[in-house]
């Protein structure tokens, strides 16, 4: 019955892109600030960049040295060494059904500890309360990624993408966690198009009626794409109308490190997802679905323990209710 029930859980998501941890998209609207309550994080400066371009980076979302032992677990998983080059272009050990995620360097682990600490991290918390104008959230269950850099004669394109056609309106918002320095524009990283974020409902009208509704035709849109520089501990958190994607790391020999991060409105009536992120958690499970082929070796299920949380952690969960 619990299998069943979980199969059903993912059955939605199966077939885009976006995390099955959490629904597509929510009933709650983001915040808008008409309730009255005050930011946490974010200062007001930082609201108006929000609003007007569909992303913002809260500085030192988690310690440096919290950032710092994540990337260190994730190398470690990834059975790569830092400091050896050599090591860092192992085939993939699962095939993407999500072709453009190929090489981009997906960690799947999902549930370790390291993962939660920055989860139920307070401040990665408060962010996320200030964008939603609600505490009662859960956090998605995803990995983490580890893009190293191209090898010369390689020539790996970046891409823009929507996990969600933006044509829904979905009330969703997705955030990644810089666990290294990403101050370097060649390195890879996260780029995005607020121009197209501001203007998508003129921009489609230019569009063919068969246009991809999940990959834009970004043809002379070169010069909008902005490509946010991070410094380990930052979290950024965009709308998830916003088009984004990994642009190519051409560093030469850095490697882009990061955890993805985000958080919806809670939905505790919801028992078949909440029974799945339960079992996803207590049992290291990965997401099922377009983009989440997981650990074939099960590596988190045979070497380590179920995470400890904290008592924000056990609410982000859906273990306790708020």
């Amino acid at each position: 019955m619990m299998q069943q029930k979980m199969e059903m859980a993912n059955k939605a998501h199966e077939a885009i892109p976006g995390n099955p941890s959490t629904a597509t998209s929510s009933k709650t609207k983001l915040n808008d600030r008409s309730n009255g309550k005050p930011l946490r994080v974010l200062s007001e400066e930082d609201w108006a960049f929000w609003i007007e371009n569909g992303y913002i980076v809260i500085k030192n979302a988690v310690p440096k040295e919290q950032a710092k032992a994540t990337a260190d677990f994730l190398w470690e998983f990834d059975e790569k060494d830092p400091n050896d080059p050599e090591t860092w272009y192992a085939p993939p050990r699962a095939e993407m059904q999500m072709k453009e995620l190929t090489g981009t360097g997906m960690v799947e682990v999902y549930n370790h500890q390291h993962l939660w600490n920055n989860r139920q991290s307070q401040k990665v918390y408060d962010a996320f309360v200030d964008i939603w104008g609600t505490e009662k959230l859960w956090v998605t269950i995803d990995r983490a990624n580890l893009n190293m850099p191209q090898r010369p004669g390689e020539n790996k394109k970046g891409f823009i993408h929507w996990d969600y056609d933006p044509e829904t309106r979905p009330q969703n918002v997705q955030g990644v966690l810089a666990l290294a320095d990403q101050m370097d524009e060649n390195m890879g990283g996260f780029q995005c198009i607020p121009w197209l974020y501001r203007n998508y409902d003129t921009w489609k009208l230019t569009q063919p009626e068969d246009r991809d509704h999940f990959q834009p035709d970004v043809t002379g849109l070169e010069d909008e794409i902005v490509k946010v520089k991070l410094e380990a501990g930052d979290l950024l958190i965009f709308n998830s109308t916003q088009p984004h994607g990994i642009r190519p790391n051409k560093s030469g020999d850095k490697v882009r490190i990061a955890q993805y991060i985000s958080m919806m409105p809670a939905e505790e009536d919801n028992e078949k997802m909440r029974e799945w992120r339960i079992n996803s958690w207590r049992n290291r499970i990965a997401p099922e679905g377009y983009a989440f082929p997981g650990d074939p070796r099960k590596w988190e299920q045979t070497k380590y323990d179920t995470a400890n949380l904290s008592s924000l952690g056990e609410k982000l969960l859906g273990l306790t209710n708020w």
